[in-house]
Order: C-alpha cells, then sequence, then structure tokens
C-alpha cells in the first residue's frame, strides 16, 4: 500500500517566490559578503517586529548564542540555567566558553523551563537563565526577569523556534537581555542556515557588533566612525554571507501570512484530536491564555503504555513521517560530563519519552492532515 499513497512527509521548506528573484538583485548589486544591503533591511525588519534595539543577523542561532555567551565574558565554572530538553546548541554556547549548564526540569503542561525551580538552582556561580520557548510557546517570562533582576543575572532567550510569537503582547526574543532565533530550513521563518541576535540591552550593542565581526571594530569602520578597523576583542566570523540575508527577506516580508497559515493547519490538528484526547486516547498542546505561539509545531504526547516506536513506524508503513525530538541532555554522554542537576528531571524524561510531532508545514492540506489524524489514532487503538 505504501508504494500507492503519496508521501506526507514531516517537513516541507516553503518559499515565498520572491526568494530567487532577491539573490539575483543581491548579485547584481555586487555585494555577496555579510553586512549589505539586504542583512540591513533584515535587521530594521526584525528592529521594528521585535522593538529590539539592535538586530544582526548571523550564520544561525547556534551562532548567536555563541557570541551571547562571549558578552558575558564567561570563565571557567560559572553556571548557566537551562532546561535539558533542548537542542544541544543551547548548552554548547556556553560550555565552549567552560561554563556548566545546570539543567532544570520543565513544566508539564508547555514543555518549558519550570520557572518555580529556577531559584533553587541559583548558585553563586550562576551568570545567566537560558528559557527555551519550546515549539513557539512563551516560557513564563514575567516571573523569569523578575528571578533575574533579583539575582542579578541575565537571560538569554532561546528564541528559535518562536519567531513571530509572543509572550503578554511583547515579541519573543524581545524580552530578555539578549534573544536569539533560529532561520533554519524547519523553522517557520527560513533562509535554509541562519539565525539571528537581538540586543535588548543597549550597552550590549557595541561589544556585540565586535565579537560578530571576528573582534574588530569593523562595523564602526564600514559606518565611518574610525578610520581604520582592528583586533578589539575575541570573536568569530559570525556574519552570513548576503545571499542568505536575500533569501530571508523574501521570508520576512511573509511572515504574517507564513503564520497564519500555519497555525490554520495546527488548529485543524487540534479540533480533530479533541475527542481522542477526552477519551485518555493521547495529550495534545497547551498553550497558556498570556501567550501567542506561531504554531511551529504540533505534538501529542502518547499514553506511557504505547509503544511509540511501533506508533511511528506504523505510520511509516503508510508514508506518513511523524518523528519524536530531543534526548534529554542530561542523558546524553557530553551532558553527563560538563553539566550538572542537582533535583531529579522527571517531567524532562517523561515527556521525552512519550512526545509525537505530527507533519506541519505551510501548504499542507486538511486532507492530508485528516489522513495523519485517522491513521494515528488506528496506530495507537
Amino acid at each position: 500500500m505504501s508504494d500507492t499513497v503519496d508521501l506526507i512527509p514531516f517537513n516541507k521548506p516553503y518559499m515565498t517566490g520572491k526568494e530567487l528573484s532577491y539573490i539575483t538583485e543581491a548579485h547584481r548589486l555586487g555585494r555577496l559578503a555579510g553586512d549589505g544591503d539586504f542583512t540591513n533591511r533584515c535587521h530594521s525588519w526584525l528592529e521594528a517586529h521585535a522593538g529590539s534595539a539592535k538586530a544582526l543577523l548571523t550564520h544561525s542561532c547556534t551562532a548567536a548564542l555563541e557570541i551571547s555567551a562571549l558578552l558575558l565574558d564567561l570563565r571557567e565554572g560559572d553556571e548557566v540555567i537551562m532546561p535539558a530538553y533542548t537542542f544541544v546548541s543551547t548548552a554548547n554556547a556556553f560550555a565552549l566558553r567552560g561554563a556548566v549548564p545546570v539543567f532544570v526540569d520543565v513544566r508539564a503542561d508547555t514543555l518549558n523551563l519550570d520557572e518555580n525551580l529556577i531559584e533553587q538552582a541559583i548558585t553563586p556561580r550562576t551568570r545567566a537563565i537560558v528559557p527555551v520557548h519550546y515549539a513557539g510557546v512563551a516560557c513564563d517570562m514575567g516571573k523569569i526577569m523578575a528571578i533575574a533582576n533579583q539575582h542579578q543575572l541575565t537571560v538569554i532567550e532561546d528564541a528559535a523556534q518562536a519567531v513571530m510569537s509572543s509572550y503578554q503582547g511583547r515579541q519573543l526574543g524581545s524580552i530578555g537581555h539578549l534573544g536569539t532565533y533560529s532561520f533554519h530550513e524547519t523553522k517557520n521563518v527560513i533562509s535554509g542556515e541562519g539565525g539571528a541576535l537581538l540586543i535588548n540591552d543597549s550597552p550590549m550593542i557595541k561589544m556585540a557588533e565586535i565579537v560578530r565581526e571576528k573582534g574588530t571594530d569593523r562595523s564602526r569602520f564600514s559606518r565611518g566612525e574610525v578610520d581604520k578597523y582592528t583586533w578589539q576583542a575575541v570573536g568569530s566570523s559570525y556574519l552570513p554571507g548576503e545571499l542568505i540575508a536575500a533569501f530571508l527577506w523574501g521570508q520576512l516580508q511573509h511572515a504574517q501570512d507564513i503564520t497564519q497559515r500555519r497555525i490554520n493547519a495546527w488548529q485543524f490538528y487540534h479540533q480533530a484530536l479533541a475527542d481522542a484526547e477526552a477519551n485518555g486516547v493521547l495529550r495534545r498542546p497547551i498553550v497558556p491564555g498570556d501567550c501567542q505561539h506561531n504554531a511551529h509545531m504540533y505534538y501529542v504526547l502518547l499514553p506511557v503504555h504505547v509503544d511509540r516506536q511501533q506508533v511511528i513506524d506504523q505510520l511509516k508503513s503508510k508514508n506518513i513521517y511523524c518523528v519524536f525530538h530531543y534526548i534529554p541532555l542530561h542523558c546524553s554522554p557530553e551532558g553527563r560530563r560538563v553539566s550538572r542537576w542537582d533535583a531529579e528531571l522527571n517531567v524532562t524524561e517523561d515527556i521525552a519519552a512519550r512526545i509525537l510531532r505530527l507533519p506541519l508545514w505551510v501548504d499542507i492540506t486538511e486532507a492530508q492532515q485528516q489522513r495523519v489524524v485517522e491513521t494515528l489514532l488506528a496506530a495507537i487503538s
């Protein structure tokens, strides 16, 4: 049967139709290295949309996190609080500077960092908190910022999945001292690879530009503020090329439409699976009332007694590709070596074992989604 049924992949990168013409324009302008006209357009859009003091494109969200770690001037043994249920880049960026990722459990409802467990993880070595907005749903940024202010800690929002999401009307990535975005092809707004750093604490802007430009003051030189540029601090090459920025510009112009179409698809799944949740077959995502999500993903949590791999295999046999997500970082070899956690991460381990992500992209049809739902429920029963 799988040979005759159309494939439903987990993800399909979406193009608005403007990307290739903008890439051609970038070539015509004769500027293919970073920080050209299209990069500046993207910077202006991000700053206006998020309300951030400064936005800087990077070649990945990983790079934006690494810049954040450099801006904090982290030293060996400094500690950074974060969830273990996140992508490895969240921890890597700080471990590279010799800092210790300190893992805190996540909430059972949103799968986000549990704000009520943060304070007990703070020690005299704690320097920062890194909330990860899982599935584009906001962490409780009000409480997290209050804790950070009380303990004089820096907040770096890992908003890789959260472009166009908000918390109490404020765009995610713009609430902490720093915010990071991803434009990887698996995200909502894409450039293949790519990311951005949002700087919401203005005094950090000058050093962020230096770190991003290989540790030099080249950005100031380009603006005519100095007559030459030179090595000012430790940094690296974090700029994306102008072709990446041109592609991204074609996406940003349609970001609202992309988001709305994904939300429509997300809502279809949510309504179609309501009865299954009511009957205890699975659990749907939970979005708090003060959070506006961007429909980055739709997932379900399977009952403990259901063999997730068997469900995935059955869906695959019907040409439907569903996937699970992260192996919690504290369960990984490197996580055990360089990180610490002072309490059991029971919720993290539970949801990591039961989560199943369903196919979702801009152009997915209701017929495809209905097929996913019916096949999923048949596989679980």
